[in-house]
């Protein structure tokens, strides 16, 4: 019996590929592309910022040092074509005072799980990224009533001040299946 299996995560091992030559071409096309753009915006990221992708699921991880940074590369990330999710394990060096910190998590929590006992949300399809009492959400939606109801669930959460939505509908994206 061949190895089924490998390891993931930095220096990417995969024993077994299921992906076509066809998806290994367009993830290699995808984490080329960001890096170059991640690269050409702040040379530092090179080296600070490790950018993953299998079949257009974008995993990234690193360090930055301000928040806006994480945002930022996050909104790359989304921003490439064929990108299907964003899983974004950036930290922030020296983030923040614990009391901001802990209330920031506790609003990120409860979006996301508002998300998921939402029935008529794929809560797996986004982004959440909560700095400063303010909701970043990056993701794709099936429809606009799907967009719609992500960004007014964010908005009913307490002490939440803005929410700031990058919401793809599937129709937007090249590769039209989720």
């Amino acid at each position: 019996m061949g190895n089924n299996f490998g390891t993931f995560g930095k220096g990417v091992s995969i024993g077994f590929d299921p992906r076509t030559v066809g998806m290994q071409i367009d993830d290699t096309l995808m984490q080329k592309n960001l890096i170059a753009r991640l690269t050409l915006t702040e040379k530092k990221y090179f080296l600070s910022i490790q950018v993953e992708v299998l079949d257009g699921r974008i995993f990234l991880t690193g360090k930055v040092d301000e928040p806006e940074e994480k945002i930022k590369i996050t909104k790359f990330a989304w921003e490439t074509k064929g990108v299907r999710s964003v899983k974004n394990a950036i930290t922030i060096k020296g983030h923040s005072n614990f009391k901001s910190t802990a209330k920031d998590i506790l609003i990120t929590s409860q979006l996301r799980t508002a998300l998921i006992f939402n029935k008529s949300i794929k809560s797996r399809n986004y982004t959440l990224e909560t700095i400063n009492k303010n909701i970043y959400i990056f993701g794709i939606a099936i429809d606009d009533e799907e967009k719609k109801e992500v960004i007014n669930e964010a908005s009913k959460i307490y002490d939440v001040e803005k929410v700031i939505p990058t919401i793809y509908l599937v129709t937007e994206l090249s590769r039209n299946k989720i």
